[in-house]
């Protein structure tokens, strides 16, 4: 592709659909997290149509990364050109850079059909992860950091259990006892302490939160994603405890991983603006304000 879609930023806050009732009857027995099984991914009937639309929309935010993001680029579509089956984008959100990476996406853009770029005149990560897939056209909907610090063999694992409808979110973890990590040990510390507290506090199935790759189906993802509230580094985390909560299967792919996509990140801020995420979630949880019963009913049927 070789235009750049202007996003707006960030996306209004929508309120419950209509068919969301808020009436005091007593609610229907809900099926319990993890056991309803969707209807896999229609890729024959995608391709006897004749459309374009890719099965897989792969987001990579960007925020002054004109040094990563195209050879990354390149080479993640080298190897999805080499394995994924279906056709596929990679999608590049940027967020407000001030250097020349939207000027480097754009170039690789121009080249390879199936890159597109979309500039955003807001920052944040999750911001920007949120209005690319809720615009995105593709059933399945993923992101990696545009460092690649995860192995590229674990995005078919990752993939996979979405396209068979044996799961609705995937997430890669960095914990499990068959990842293989490069990381300095105060880095691991913070992490498995922040996961602990998000087990404690919340009640989180999942092992690592904050593993820049994770994958969605697009259906389901609609009816969550505008419940997301943050910008930033914790919609990672939001994302997660709200599809728990709303019942839906998540499933874990241990990832090997060497320690370069979070170089830049301020490990205090970012610890700070988490423990305020966690209040926040916790009171929109509590107050109603996220309609918690009517979405696992629906996302139930």
């Amino acid at each position: 592709m070789t235009l750049t879609h202007q996003a707006t930023g960030t996306l209004p806050r929508p309120h419950p659909r209509a068919a969301v009732d808020a009436s005091h009857e007593r609610a229907p027995m809900l099926p319990g997290p993890g056991s309803i099984r969707r209807s896999p991914v229609d890729t024959r009937a995608m391709a006897a149509a004749g459309t374009d639309i890719p099965v897989l929309d792969v987001v990579i935010p960007v925020f002054n990364e004109q040094q990563d993001v195209e050879p990354s680029l390149r080479r993640l579509h080298a190897y999805l050109l080499a394995t994924f089956p279906y056709p596929f984008r990679i999608t590049v959100a940027d967020n407000a850079s001030t250097d020349g990476t939207l000027q480097a996406a754009e170039r690789v853009a121009r080249e390879l059909r199936e890159v597109a770029v979309v500039r955003l005149s807001a920052r944040g990560r999750g911001n920007a992860l949120r209005t690319v897939w809720l615009d995105s056209p593709s059933p399945v909907l993923a992101y990696m950091d545009v460092n690649l610090s995860t192995d590229l063999a674990a995005l078919a694992p990752l993939v996979a259990p979405l396209l068979s409808g044996h799961s609705d979110v995937a997430a890669g973890t960095r914990l499990a006892r068959t990842s293989r990590v490069v990381r300095g040990r105060w880095r691991a510390f913070i992490s498995r302490s922040y996961n602990l507290l998000l087990y404690v506090l919340m009640g989180a199935r999942f092992s690592d939160a904050q593993c820049g790759f994770k994958a969605i189906r697009a259906d389901l993802g609609r009816h969550i994603l505008p419940y997301t509230a943050d910008d930033e580094w914790f919609f990672d985390t939001e994302l997660l405890v709200l599809a728990e909560r709303c019942g839906l299967r998540v499933h874990e792919v241990p990832v090997d991983w060497a320690s370069a996509a979070d170089a830049g990140v301020d490990l205090v801020q970012t610890a700070l603006a988490d423990l305020r995420g966690i209040v926040r979630l916790t009171r929109n949880l509590a107050g109603g304000r996220i309609p918690v019963a009517a979405l696992r009913s629906g996302l139930a049927r």
